[in-house]
């Protein structure tokens, strides 16, 4: 059957370049291996020729698959299901990227990007490692391109296709049998981007994190060519730049997560110790303790063979956490894990290829690793930098077990083992002390010299000690860590972190001008120590003193779904127009009458004046409509930045955020003084019928005849309300004022008189009668130290690749 309107060629061209892609690869790895193992040089230069042509068309093809999904995404080409499942005709143009890598095909398709980026500068360059790094290099790009090769043998499926077909995708449903299907209203449409992920963040976390996934193969490269060339040592110096590198991109690729999760989801944090964000935060551990033990061993002869075994399990983990995040295995314990897509053993395969071979060539060539049988003095740097290696070591191994246990046990089980109801306290009251340790040592353990120290280091650090003690007793005097939820032992805990991690501060900042005299370019250690305490210290004054703003002190408690986490008492209800007392601001909602060009995220306007009339400002949290065929919203939040404090707000309930019609009828009842009418949530009661009213809510004419019915209304949760609807007579004319009870969701109306001194009373019961938001509000205190502690680790990373990489050149010029 030819079909109506389909545009095949972006298709049919991606499929070619995919098999090119993997082709090349293996072509370039068999090169690049046959080049190493060459004992005569012009055979090793043959290989190397032939392996970097290959290798350069693995380029072409993977960069001309990238482009042709950007292509079939912004032209919106939704016969393709990639396009129609990512993409929609009404979402924002900068969100094109972050569609593209939102699917598993797409996100592999940018860490295979970035191994071309890679490995094209390891062509270039030249190195004598050339041929070694590649050939593992381009290992990784066939196991890549296999994701997504889309082809079955037999009934297994190797890979997801990107440029898979929508009637491909649905083969048995009836409507592809016809040949215009693309003109039905179904497909004139795509499902669109995941509203979480329409956010800048996603456009550029993603890019940076798969970085430094990609990186982290660099040194995971050079160890097996160690190992692989028996030449133990000889490529830790190269290596050393791409290691800090490394660690340095990946370590910003998480904390812009961070960031993210801050901005757009609503738990009121940036880290939950979700499986998700502990996958990609092990191998940083890893990777960041495999550093500290290859500068130990350039600077003393130590710790060689713990080099190899970080750098290893280093790019493992990258793998492991690809299996545990793509697999499905954590879609019921993480909010943000892929959907399985049926590539498990795949995934598992990828795993195993990495892993067995690695460890077994590391276990084979063990005993051959050079190693100094003498232990380290206890008074030497590298000693504490291996303790601290260690203990990264062991804080990556606790959270890969908590984070995977229960997921793959209950995958192989079929069982359902809850996870702990506290999950992130179960995280924290172990790396609590983990915290505690590195914060000390990365104090101390600059002052000591390699191999042995004599005293004179501790006159060095004692000014940085008195220094790092006052500040902490000024701040425990003025403010202090204001939390109390977990005992005394857990709150003990946080202020000894907080004393280790000010100390870091104040000691590395101390020894760029102590211990170096002031040359910031060889201060890159002590920099990225720095941003690291600074990072400590602002998690935890803002986690500690993180206070709820938001108390209702309206006596409006809206009923929360029982699967929902929020708390009625920590949510304020705004009626639309309404000054409301929330701690030292008042608030107002003031409207909803902005949205975005598209008209699918509506703007709440909350207007918050500080009581003392010091400070006026807005904010403008979001509904942003679910997509997927999802019903509904989802909260964006919005925030107030000072320099020392963030005002985090989000809409938990709006009036108007499910746009039903109020429904709801009123009901007649007929009532005499003193009886008494039962609603959904308590009850009322007639007290009297007041004649010709005269108070602040109701003027009358003289001329006018008005009956006001005095009700006072009795909550389930014991307040009580006043009601005063209104019958009168105004030229000639019955009429009634109803009176609104908002607290309670009633409208009561005194609608006519009867006889025998009854009256009758029309009741409705509405969440619809009165716009308004139900609004939680959080203040974050000195928050900006965690983010400006990130930029600062940074830039100590980047400073200790350029001076790491001109000390390797320099150590070339003087050999040669």
């Amino acid at each position: 059957m030819k079909y109506i309107g389909e545009h095949l060629l972006p298709g049919q061209l991606g499929h070619f370049f995919i098999l090119l892609a993997l082709v090349s690869s293996l072509v370039a790895m068999i090169a690049f291996f046959k080049a190493t193992n060459a004992a005569d040089p012009a055979d090793e230069r043959s290989w190397k020729k032939l392996g970097r042509i290959s290798f350069g068309l693995n380029a072409i093809s993977i960069l001309t698959v990238f482009g042709l999904l950007v292509y079939i995404l912004a032209s919106h080409k939704f016969e393709y299901y990639y396009a129609w499942n990512h993409s929609s005709r009404d979402m924002n143009p900068e969100y094109l990227l972050a569609a593209l890598w939102e699917g598993q095909e797409g996100s592999f398709l940018l860490w295979s990007f970035w191994y071309v980026v890679i490995g094209l500068y390891f062509i270039f360059k030249r190195t004598k490692w050339e041929a070694p790094v590649m050939t593992v290099l381009a290992l990784a790009q066939i196991c890549l391109a296999t994701m997504v090769l889309g082809i079955y043998f037999g009934d297994t499926m190797i890979g997801s296709n990107p440029f898979l077909l929508v009637r491909e995708k649905f083969a048995d449903a009836p409507v592809f049998s016809r040949p215009d299907y693309l003109s039905l209203p179904q497909m004139q449409d795509g499902q669109g981007l995941n509203q979480l992920l329409q956010n800048y963040w996603m456009v550029i976390h993603p890019p940076v994190l798969f970085l430094g996934f990609a990186a982290t193969l660099i040194p995971f490269a050079y160890a097996i060519a160690g190992l692989w060339k028996k030449d133990f040592a000889g490529w830790t110096r190269e290596s050393l730049p791409y290691s800090l590198f490394s660690a340095g991109i990946l370590g910003l690729g998480i904390m812009m997560g961070a960031a993210w999760a801050y901005e757009s989801l609503t738990f009121g944090g940036y880290w939950a110790w979700d499986p998700v964000e502990n996958a990609s935060l092990v191998p940083w551990l890893i990777l960041v303790a495999g550093l500290h033990t290859q500068v130990i061993f350039n600077a003393t002869g130590h710790s060689l063979r713990a080099t190899y075994l970080f750098y290893l399990l280093g790019f493992i983990m990258i793998v492991f956490s690809t299996f545990l995040t793509r697999s499905g295995v954590l879609g019921d314990s993480s909010v943000h894990s892929f959907t399985d897509l049926g590539m498990n053993t795949q995934l598992l395969l990828f795993l195993l290829i990495f892993t067995i071979p690695s460890l077994a060539l590391f276990g084979l060539r063990f005993k051959s690793i050079p190693h100094i049988a003498k232990e380290e003095e206890t008074s030497s740097r590298e000693f504490w930098m291996f303790i601290g290696s260690l203990v990264l070591f062991l804080s990556a191994a606790v959270i890969t077990w908590q984070n995977s246990f229960n997921p793959i046990y209950n995958k192989i089980t079929g069982q359902n083992t809850a996870a702990p109801e506290d999950i992130e306290f179960s995280y924290n009251k172990i790396q609590i002390f983990v915290a505690i340790v590195i914060a000390i040592l990365t104090s101390i353990a600059q002052y000591l010299k390699y191999k042995k120290t004599a005293g004179g280091w501790v006159k060095k650090i004692a000014i940085p000690t008195l220094i790092a003690a006052l500040i902490c007793v000024v701040y425990f005097l003025v403010s202090g860590l204001d939390y109390d939820k977990k005992g005394i032992g857990f709150q003990i805990a946080l202020y000894l972190a907080f004393v280790a991690s000010v100390y870091s501060l104040v000691a590395n900042a101390s020894f760029i001008w102590i211990g170096l005299n002031g040359k910031l370019k060889a201060a890159g250690g002590s920099i990225t120590h720095v941003g690291f305490a600074l990072s400590l210290v602002g998690i935890l004054i803002s986690a500690s003193n993180r206070s709820v703003l938001s108390f209702n002190t309206t006596g409006i408690n809206l009923k929360w779904d029982e699967r929902s986490k929020e708390k009625p008492l920590e949510n304020l209800t705004l009626i639309k127009g309404v000054p409301t007392d929330m701690g030292k601001y008042m608030a107002t909602f003031v409207n909803a009458d902005s949205t975005n060009k598209n008209g699918n995220i509506s703007y709440y306007r909350i207007d918050m004046m500080r009581k003392d009339s010091l400070e006026n400002f807005s904010l403008y949290p979001n509904l942003i409509r679910n997509t997927k065929g999802m019903e509904g919203f989802s909260n964006n939040p919005d925030s107030r930045h000072y320099w020392n404090r963030d005002i985090f707000s989000y809409i938990t309930y709006a009036a108007d955020m499910d746009n039903r019609d109020d429904t709801a009828q009123f009901k007649k009842y007929t009532v005499n003084v003193k009886d008494t009418v039962y609603y959904s949530n308590g009850f009322f009661t007639l007290n009297s019928v007041v004649p010709n009213p005269n108070n602040k809510k109701y003027q009358f004419l003289p001329t006018d005849t008005a009956l006001m019915a005095d009700i006072t209304v009795f909550s389930k949760e014991g307040t009580r309300y006043t009601a005063q609807p209104v019958f009168y007579v105004k030229g000639n004319e019955a009429r009634f004022m109803v009176d609104t009870v908002f607290a309670q969701n009633i409208a009561i109306a005194f609608s006519r008189v009867l006889e025998n001194q009854k009256i009758e009373l029309q009741v409705k019961e509405s969440n619809r009668m009165v716009p308004f938001v139900a609004l939680k509000v959080y203040e974050f205190p000195h928050i900006n130290l965690l983010w400006l502690g990130i930029i600062i680790m940074t830039v100590g990373f980047g400073v200790s690749m350029v001076y790491r990489s001109k000390q390797g050149r320099l150590k070339a010029v003087n050999k040669i």
